[in-house]
C-alpha cells in the first residue's frame, strides 16, 4: 500500500459496523486484546455506547474501505483507542492516526495499552510517547501500561 492510498476522515454514522469489526479484528491479534474476547456484536454495542458517551473518532480509509480508526476524549486529554487492520499494519496507518491525536490535543494526552502487547509499546515509544506507569486494566486487570504525549 502506498501511503498516500489512504485519507483520514471523520468517523461517520455508517462507519459503526466497519469500525466494530475492524477493532474486532485487530483485537483479536495475539497480546493485543483481553483473552476472553468480546463478540463482534459485543464490540458494535461497545462502540454504540462510546459514540453516545462522546468519542470523537477518525477513520484511515483506502476508498470506501476503512483501515484504521482513532477514538479520541478530547476533553479528558485521552487517546482511548487506536487500532490498525491487521493486513494495513506497517503503512503508516497508525502513525497517521497519531499524528492527527497530537494534532487534537496539542497540550498532551495519555492511553494506556496491554503490557503483552509489545508492538504497540514499541510503537508509542517509538513515536515519542513516554511510559508513564503500570496498573491493571479497568475492567479485566490485566496488567497495562500507561503512556503520555505531552509538548515539550
Amino acid at each position: 500500500m502506498d501511503m498516500n492510498a489512504f485519507a483520514l476522515r471523520p468517523g461517520a454514522e455508517g462507519d459503526r459496523d466497519a469500525i466494530a469489526a475492524l477493532w474486532h479484528a485487530s483485537a483479536s491479534l495475539p497480546g493485543v486484546g483481553p483473552a476472553l474476547m468480546p463478540t463482534q456484536r459485543e464490540m458494535l454495542e461497545r462502540v454504540d455506547l462510546e459514540l453516545a458517551g462522546g468519542w470523537d473518532v477518525t477513520v484511515a480509509a483506502v476508498g470506501g474501505r476503512l483501515i484504521g480508526f482513532i477514538a479520541l476524549k478530547p476533553k479528558e486529554a485521552v487517546l482511548d483507542q487506536l487500532f490498525v487492520h491487521p493486513g494495513s499494519l506497517g503503512f503508516g496507518v497508525g502513525r497517521a492516526l497519531l499524528a492527527h491525536a497530537i494534532r487534537t490535543m496539542p497540550c498532551g494526552f495519555t492511553l494506556f495499552t496491554r503490557s503483552a502487547n509489545g508492538k504497540a509499546m514499541r510503537f508509542y515509544e517509538r513515536e515519542g510517547l513516554v511510559r508513564i506507569g503500570e496498573g491493571g486494566h479497568p475492567k479485566t486487570g490485566d496488567p497495562i501500561t500507561h503512556y503520555a504525549w505531552k509538548v515539550r
